[in-house]
C-alpha cells in the first residue's frame, strides 16, 4: 500500500478508490467552455464516487514554439481557477513553473504540480514543498522509474510528505513515448501514490512542427493497462472538441468518451483492490 495524502477533499492511495484528475490542456479564454468541462467532469465522478481534481495549465511555458498559445497566464489564470474552485465546488491544481509562481500559486491550488521537463529543478521542488500543499511531481520523459525516488526526496526532505508521482511515458527518440508498465509497482515502491497520464503517454513531442501530435485512439489502452498494473489514479486532459483546442488537440480524450472509459477503469481498479 502506498501512502494515504490528503488532496483538498479528498484522499489518494492506500487502497482508496481510483482518483481521477483531468481537465483541458490549457486555460481557454472562454471561461463558460471551461466551467462546462468542469461540472460535466464533477457529475461523471460523482455517479461513479471516484474523487476528482480539476487539471488545466495557466501557462505551458515549453510549447514547441512560440507562435502556439500558452494560456492566459499567471494571475487571469488564477482567477479563472479561483472562480471555478468557488463556483463548482472542486479542488484545482495547476503547474508550476518558476519559483517566483509558487508562492502566489498556492494561495488558489489544492495540489501544485511539477512539470515532467521540470522534476530535477531542486529549488522548484523545495518551494513547491515549502507550500504545504501536495506536490505532484510528473516523471521527466528522459528518467527511469527508480529515479523519481531523488526527486520525492527533495520534497519529503523538506518538510512535506504528501507527494503523488505521476508518470506519462519515456522518450523513445523521433517525436515517439513509450510506457514500461514496470515503472508502476517501481514507483509505487517508493511508498506515495502513482498516477498514470494517459493522454500526454500517447502525445508525439514536436511531431507537427510548430506543435505536438498524437495518437488519442491509445488513449483508453494504456489507461486500462496502468490501472491494472496499480496505479493509484489516472490523469486524463478532455475537451468538448479536441481538434479545435488550442494546445495537444491530438492527445486530448473527447469529453463525450469520459464516461465510458472512468466506468471501466474503476471496475478494474477495484477488482485490482481485492487481489492485492
Amino acid at each position: 500500500m502506498t501512502r494515504l495524502v490528503r488532496a483538498s477533499t479528498f484522499f489518494v492511495g492506500h487502497g482508496g478508490p481510483l482518483a481521477v484528475i483531468a481537465g483541458p490542456c490549457v486555460l481557454e479564454e472562454d471561461y463558460g467552455l471551461v466551467k462546462e468541462v468542469a461540472q460535466e467532469l464533477d457529475r461523471i465522478t460523482g455517479e461513479l464516487s471516484l474523487p476528482f481534481m480539476f487539471k488545466s495549465s495557466y501557462d505551458k511555458a515549453n510549447r514547441s514554439s512560440l507562435a502556439t498559445y500558452r494560456g492566459p497566464g499567471l494571475e487571469k489564470g488564477l482567477k479563472l481557477l479561483g472562480d471555478l474552485k468557488e463556483e463548482v465546488g472542486v479542488p484545482v491544481l495547476s503547474d508550476v513553473h518558476e519559483v517566483g509562481q509558487v508562492e502566489r500559486a498556492a494561495e488558489v491550488l489544492d495540489v501544485i504540480q511539477i512539470p515532467a521537463f521540470l522534476c530535477r529543478q531542486t529549488d522548484l521542488l523545495v518551494a513547491a514543498a515549502h507550500t504545504g500543499k501536495p506536490v505532484n511531481i510528473k516523471k521527466g520523459q528522459f528518467l527511469a522509474p527508480w529515479d523519481m525516488e531523488q526527486a520525492v526526496a527533495k520534497v519529503t526532505r523538506s518538510g512535506n510528505e504528501d507527494v503523488l508521482i505521476t508518470e506519462r511515458g519515456t522518450c523513445f527518440g523521433y517525436n515517439t513515448l513509450v510506457v514500461d508498465m514496470r515503472g508502476v509497482p517501481r514507483m509505487r515502491s517508493l511508498g506515495y501514490p502513482v498516477i498514470f497520464d494517459a493522454t500526454h503517454a500517447v502525445q508525439m513531442p514536436g511531431a507537427a512542427g510548430t506543435a505536438s501530435g498524437g495518437e488519442r485512439e491509445f488513449v483508453p489502452v494504456l489507461a486500462r493497462a496502468a490501472v491494472a498494473a496499480g496505479v493509484d489514479g489516472v490523469f486524463l486532459e478532455v475537451h468538448p472538441n479536441p481538434d479545435g483546442a488550442p494546445c495537444d488537440g491530438p492527445n486530448m480524450l473527447p469529453l463525450s468518451q469520459v464516461a465510458d472509459l472512468l466506468t471501466t477503469l474503476a471496475e478494474i481498479h477495484r477488482l485490482v483492490l481485492t487481489r492485492l
